[in-house]
């Protein structure tokens, strides 16, 4: 028995390495979820995703699976939270970058925020000219309005990173006016707790990776995401939050047990 025991031990120490570096960080699972009244008519499609961190761990031509799950949703808007680079400086491939971003489609428009990746090894001279060509607006301290085929106003709006940027809820809302619903853009989830009283309906962040390598009982968090590390949140206001687990990695490359995130949401209101 003791034999068999030490047998399967060994088994699983050598297969949960494998799998963390060479199976999970290949993989990619859209999670669907609903906001909002259970009603039949679907009012919203938004799809996110986050952190794809490109780097030599994660190449660009990696995109193509990403892409092909996000048009599959055929969403309404989609939503970059921030990461699209690990470490601009030994990785950068804007050309290809491009290309496979542009290729995402959506009916209403396409936006980004910053995140704090996106600031370092150079990233910042090339993040909003890559994103901006790729068809995304990039939000910075910066909201649009949309107004649906039934005629309600949505905002959307986009907080400048939080550590390495200089972000401004203030300056933020002033774009707001008096929508219908409002979606909050944010790299880091525990500034969603500033957007609290303010009539926002739906905060979405990224950054967390949610741990990366979720260890049960002692999860791995991040700077500003402490507080909120994965999936939806209710805060204090009712507001709904939701912190994508991101689809790429950092500083080790390796996932455990937090499999690559697209995120599809149906708001309805």
């Amino acid at each position: 028995m003791f034999k068999k025991i030490s047998f399967f031990i060994v088994i699983i120490i050598i297969f949960i390495p494998i799998y963390s570096f060479a199976i999970e960080p290949f993989l990619v699972h859209t999670n669907h979820v609903t906001i909002g009244e259970d009603t039949k008519n679907e009012q919203l499609k938004v799809v996110q995703i986050s952190d794809i961190q490109v780097s030599e761990a994660y190449g660009s031509d990696r995109l193509d699976k990403i892409v092909t799950r996000v048009n599959s949703e055929n969403p309404d808007i989609i939503v970059f939270t921030g990461d699209l680079f690990d470490n601009y400086a030994k990785y950068s491939h804007e050309t290809e970058i491009i290309q496979k971003l542009g290729e995402m489609k959506a009916n209403l428009g396409k936006f980004a925020v910053w995140g704090n990746h996106d600031y370092g090894g150079g990233a910042s001279r090339v993040y909003d000219y890559v994103m901006s060509q790729s068809g995304f607006k990039v939000l910075k301290n910066y909201g649009q309005t949309l107004t649906l085929t039934n005629g309600k106003k949505v905002f959307i709006g986009g907080l400048d990173d939080s550590l390495l940027g200089n972000p401004s809820v203030s300056d933020t809302l002033s774009y707001c006016g008096n929508p219908d619903y409002s979606i909050l853009l944010t790299h880091e989830p525990d500034v969603a707790d500033d957007f609290v009283g303010t009539d926002t309906q739906l905060v979405l962040a990224g950054h967390s990776h949610g741990g990366q390598i979720w260890i049960p009982f002692h999860p791995i968090t991040n700077t500003l995401a402490r507080k909120y590390v994965r999936g939806l949140y209710t805060l204090s206001d009712g507001t709904k939050l939701y912190v994508n687990t991101g689809l790429g990695t950092t500083s080790i490359h390796a996932r455990f047990n937090v499999v690559p995130e697209v995120t599809s949401f149906d708001i309805r209101f």
